[in-house]
């Protein structure tokens, strides 16, 4: 396995490998888990060639000790992808070499999907989120890019951000991959004590409550009794909770059946931020 820091190693590494499949690309930021590996699965078997870069982005985290506390496990990373492929490129590169010495976000006006949800609550991280995106992609120039849904509004950000920014690559979104209790599956999972681990389960049993009362029950009504039970819970803060049009990400107003939806959560479990989301019909 090729671990390479610099993007004159990218470069070189990956200039003989694109053939009749093409080369597939995996962004993280480390602290890898079975939720990554099932990214680099499906990139394997559809690509000639992966690369996975493992890089903490700076620029997407609005709070500093967020920052500092994410976790950083790059030999680990490297002994878990070794078990899904020998063949795997990792670009692991330094923050300067990404940024050399000017660590700032472009700007990006991606039609509203950037200012909601997240971008409501943490400004400047879909810039963030943009720039080393729109960067790995122009480096390696994969033909395909693969991101989970557990951050689904990333995934529709940085799928408009391809469009507008005209950059050939097919992103691929992949299903959420949640632990034996239905906890979305995060690298911060790992800063959550056993038992708030244990608590937070309780996300996800109420977003698939939340689903079957849309089935019957307006938007609103939904939300309302989603707030209700956070409420009731003392062990976890509800930051928000939206459901929105899938595709724009536009809360809902009234349900049209011609429509998909889709209902997002923010929580906090003691310190640790956790956000989840569903598709309701």
């Amino acid at each position: 396995m090729q671990v390479l820091k610099t993007q004159k190693e990218l470069k070189g590494a990956i200039t003989n490998l694109r053939g009749d499949k093409g080369l597939g690309l995996v962004p993280t930021m480390g602290a890898l888990h079975q939720g990554h590996l099932s990214l680099v699965e499906r990139a394997l078997r559809q690509n000639d060639a992966v690369v996975v870069t493992i890089f903490v982005n700076p620029t997407q985290f609005n709070n500093a000790e967020d920052l500092e506390k994410y976790p950083k496990t790059l030999e680990a990373d490297i002994s878990l992808l070794k078990k899904a492929s020998e063949d795997i490129i990792v670009f692991a590169p330094s923050t300067e070499e990404i940024y050399t010495t000017d660590i700032r976000s472009k700007k990006y006006d991606l039609n509203g999907l950037e200012k909601v949800m997240e971008g409501a609550f943490r400004e400047g991280h879909f810039d963030g989120v943009g720039t080393i995106v729109e960067t790995l992609l122009r480096m390696v120039e994969p033909d395909r890019a693969y991101f989970g849904e557990k951050d689904f509004q990333q995934l529709q950000i940085i799928k408009k951000l391809a469009k507008t920014k005209k950059i050939p690559v097919e992103i691929i979104g992949c299903p959420i991959v949640r632990e034996p209790n239905g906890l979305a599956m995060s690298s911060r999972n790992e800063r959550l004590s056993k038992s708030l681990r244990k608590e937070a389960a309780f996300i996800y049993k109420t977003l698939k409550a939340a689903k079957k009362r849309f089935g019957t029950e307006s938007a609103k009504s939904v939300t309302d009794w989603v707030k209700k039970q956070f409420m009731g819970h003392r062990h976890l803060k509800l930051e928000y909770i939206q459901i929105a049009n899938a595709e724009t990400l536009t809360p809902v107003k009234r349900k049209s059946n011609q429509t998909k939806y889709r209902a997002f959560v923010a929580v906090y479990a003691g310190d640790v931020r956790l956000i989840d989301n569903i598709a309701l019909n």
